[in-house]
C-alpha cells in the first residue's frame, strides 16, 4: 500500500493483514453530529472518519442511524484503543470509546470482525497529526 494519502480513503494495518476505506471526513461539530444519519446502505469498503482537534472522551449514539456499525476508537497516533462491533441501528444508548480518543472511523457492522481489525491495528490518513502518526503518511 505505498499509495499516496488521500483525505477520502483511510488506511488499516495489523497483524491481521491491511485494508483500504473509502471514506467521508466529518470534522466540524455539525458533521460529528450527523455522522450516517439517515443511509439506508454503505458499500462495503466505504465508512466515516471523525477527526477531532484533540485526544478527548468521546461517545457515540445511533439515532437516526439506519445500519449496524462498527466503531474503532483510536488515540492520537492513530491506534486502534477500543472496537465496537454491531452498533444497533436507532438505539440511543451512549457507546463510549473511552478517554484520549482522537480519531473515530465508523464502518460497515461485522466488517472488523470479518477482516479481522483488532486493537493495536494502526490508521494512515492525512487528518492524523503526522508528528506522532504510528503509520504516517509518505
Amino acid at each position: 500500500m505505498a499509495a499516496a494519502c488521500r483525505d477520502d480513503q483511510v488506511e488499516l494495518r495489523g497483524d491481521w493483514g491491511a485494508v483500504r476505506f473509502n471514506v467521508e471526513v466529518a470534522d466540524t461539530a455539525a458533521e460529528h453530529a450527523v455522522g450516517l444519519m439517515n443511509r439506508s446502505s454503505m458499500p462495503a469498503r466505504s465508512g466515516m472518519i471523525f477527526l477531532y482537534e484533540a485526544p478527548q472522551r468521546v461517545g457515540f449514539w445511533m439515532r437516526n442511524t439506519l445500519i449496524p456499525l462498527d466503531m474503532l476508537f483510536m488515540s492520537a497516533d492513530g491506534v486502534v484503543q477500543k472496537i465496537h462491533q454491531n452498533a444497533v441501528p436507532l438505539d440511543e444508548t451512549v457507546i463510549l470509546g473511552g478517554d484520549n480518543i482522537q480519531y473515530v472511523l465508523e464502518i460497515n457492522g461485522g466488517m472488523s470482525a470479518r477482516l479481522g481489525i483488532t486493537t493495536g491495528t494502526e490508521l494512515r490518513h492525512p487528518g492524523v497529526n503526522q508528528a506522532v502518526a504510528a503509520w504516517p503518511c509518505e
